[in-house]
């Protein structure tokens, strides 16, 4: 798993650097250098982290949250160069003052976004006055560690609280956009949960043979479901593209991202999902 989170990371950073190389004839010297050298402090700290994870040490409870926070502020590093680099290649297309241009203002946290349940399976009540919405991909390291926690919350609060998945299938995931598709084959039985479930238990090792087996294994017609995998296969297609596009309209920038009511959280534990659950009721109240 650690290989893979670092992998993750590394693709998002050789993008970086192409990004610099592109811009790098066209923008003035003094801009480049402040670019390289914000990248390589990137790669010092990228460094430091991959360190003490592959130095054998157990990491877990708080500890684990550490290191997760650690790369969390890795992945916005990456963010605010990806956009530093977009602003100059818009400036020198535009003709203008490269250097004027400043990075997007960073995103408000109290922003409520409006996520629509369309054709998304909701887990638990309904009715309920928390709905949590994850952007999954089902090939995610991350999406497999803190998916317990948030089916802890579940379990905690039957009545209060709901589940709703989106799928952002990232594109060096070559398994999440079909495995995303598998979950909606599996819900045409009423087993879309089971099969979410199941997929992000065995992320590492997915391929239609492992759907097929897991679908065998969560009590499926298993005929029919690679009938409907293979037949129907236009319309989870649709599912997934209207997913990604919603992504574009709340700000996802990777997985997993949580909404809580519409915000974006950043509660990845079970008793920091509840201290959010709990004041959210404690004002319905």
């Amino acid at each position: 798993m650690q290989k893979k989170i670092f992998t993750l990371i590394l693709v998002v950073t050789i993008g970086v650097l192409v990004g610099v190389a592109v811009v790098k004839k066209q923008v003035r010297e003094p801009l480049l250098r402040e670019i390289l050298q914000r990248q390589q402090a990137l790669l010092q700290a990228q460094t430091r982290v991959e360190r003490k994870i592959s130095s054998g040490e157990a990491l877990v409870g708080a500890e684990d949250l550490v290191s997760t926070k650690k790369l969390k502020i890795l992945e916005g590093r990456i963010v605010s160069l990806e956009n530093q680099i977009k602003s100059l290649q818009a400036a020198v297309k535009a003709g203008g003052n490269a250097g004027a241009r400043q990075a997007p203002p960073p995103e408000d946290p109290s922003k409520v976004y409006n996520i629509p349940v369309a054709h998304s399976p909701i887990r638990g009540n309904k009715s309920a006055s928390v709905t949590i919405v994850e952007f999954v991909d089902f090939q995610c390291p991350f999406c497999m560690r803190f998916h317990p926690p948030v089916m802890e919350a579940l379990k905690t609060y039957p009545k209060d609280v709901n589940y709703i998945l989106k799928n952002f299938p990232l594109p060096f995931h070559a398994q999440a956009k079909p495995a995303a598709k598998a979950a909606f084959a599996a819900g045409e039985q009423g087993k879309y949960w089971e099969m979410a479930d199941v997929l992000l238990e065995n992320g590492k090792s997915l391929n239609e043979e492992t759907f097929k087996k897991l679908a065998g294994d969560i009590g499926l017609d298993v005929e029919k479901f690679m009938a409907d995998y293979k037949n129907k296969d236009a319309q989870w297609e649709g599912y997934v593209n209207k997913d990604m596009s919603l992504a574009t309209q709340v700000s996802v920038r990777g997985t997993p991202t949580f909404y809580i009511n519409g915000r974006k959280t950043n509660a990845r534990d079970f008793n920091s999902l509840k201290k959010e659950i709990d004041q959210i009721l404690s004002e319905k109240k």
